[in-house]
């Protein structure tokens, strides 16, 4: 099993060429070699950015994506992209702006894998370890509404039996090109921390608990069974324009997740106290390793390397130090606005994760 001490979640801050070329490509007034092109430079500029900062994976930044779920919604015939419920992100400040979610509309159709062209490119390019990013079936599953996905899918469970279907398929794609590390972004889980939303599905007819043997059993069937490759999960409680939607500890699914679960990495968000206590760690198999999300992508305020090792050394009390790693809480882009910090603070934090990665277990 990989053991990176260092890693990143995925997305980082799209350059201002870069959406300006994808509003010029969506628009017609780009040709898609020229298109192409810009993305590639985008993509170089960030493996560049995560290799000079010192991390032992990189990934490509999600450059590539309108969103991290991107991949999903543009390799698939059958989403409207913009036609699903509206989900409020908020701040501390009481600030709040409104998403629009993908809604599931026909019969889902192959068009094009979903991130080989992703993980091909990054492959060749990169002279770190790489990672490949998809989201989960239980993400997918709120682009589903029951009113205008009925007519593609008469219920819920159809639709993701699809989406299962299409992403192991993606799954076998990308080991085939030789991925050894694959990501799956599972922030719905945070939905079913949060005692308020919790509460929500209840009144929706749906029970938590319920939903998350079903998400993990989904899940279970896309990592399927690949000796030698690493499948982590990251779970975070939303992110977008360094806003939030969820807060809540791990306890609530703790001990369904982190043991019956299949993969050997867990990615979790823990850069303040919406994050709860590490005391959930305790019910981690041994032979899972942790990777604390203590950077945080949502505030420039940089963290220094004595607090981070502090952070994980009252965490090793919990988890082994050598079943520890350290990452930021989550991406800095997961759509294509990015969050509310500079390059240069992205910059600062990517060099912390890995200098405090180093300082705490070595080269």
């Amino acid at each position: 099993m990989n053991t990176y001490r260092s890693d990143v979640v995925g997305s980082l801050l799209r350059p201002a060429y870069l959406a300006e070329a994808r509003r010029d490509a969506e628009s017609g007034r780009l040709e898609p070699a020229e298109f192409k092109r810009i993305e590639d430079r985008a993509v170089d500029e960030a493996i560049q950015l995560q290799e000079a900062a010192g991390l032992d994976v990189v990934s490509d930044g999600e450059m590539r994506r309108y969103a991290f779920f991107g991949h999903l919604i543009e390799a698939l015939d059958g989403f409207d992209k913009f036609g699903g419920w509206a989900i409020p992100f908020r701040n501390e400040q009481g600030e709040e702006l409104v998403f629009r979610r993908p809604v599931v509309v026909e019969r889902l159709r192959w068009r094009r894998p979903m991130c080989a062209e992703e993980f091909v490119y990054l492959r060749a390019r990169a002279r770190r370890p790489v990672k490949a990013t998809l989201i989960s079936a239980q993400q997918a599953a709120a682009y589903y509404d029951p009113e205008k996905s009925r007519g593609a899918y008469p219920t819920r469970d159809a639709y993701l039996a699809d989406v299962v279907d299409f992403t192991r398929r993606e799954v076998g794609e990308l080991i085939r090109l030789g991925c050894t590390y694959i990501q799956i972004d599972a922030p719905q889980y945070a939905a079913l921390l949060d005692p308020s939303i919790r509460e929500g599905y209840r009144q929706r007819g749906s029970d938590p608990e319920r939903l998350i043997d079903a998400c993990i059993e989904m899940d279970n069937a896309v990592i399927g069974d690949h000796p030698g490759v690493t499948f982590g999960i990251h779970i975070c409680r939303g992110n977008n324009q360094s806003m939030f939607y969820a807060s809540g500890g791990y306890e609530p699914i703790a001990e369904r997740v982190f043991r019956r679960s299949r993969f050997q990495r867990f990615l979790l968000e823990y850069d303040d106290e919406r994050s709860g206590s590490f005391e959930p760690l305790r019910v981690v198999p041994d032979d899972r390793t942790v990777v604390l999300g203590l950077v945080t992508t949502k505030k420039p305020r940089l963290e220094t390397v004595e607090a981070l090792r502090e952070r994980i050394e009252a965490a090793a009390k919990i988890v082994p130090r050598e079943r520890l790693a350290l990452s930021p809480q989550c991406g800095f882009a997961s759509t294509m606005e990015g969050n509310r910090i500079s390059p240069e603070a992205q910059r600062k934090k990517l060099e912390v994760v890995a200098a405090t990665a180093h300082a705490v277990w070595g080269s």
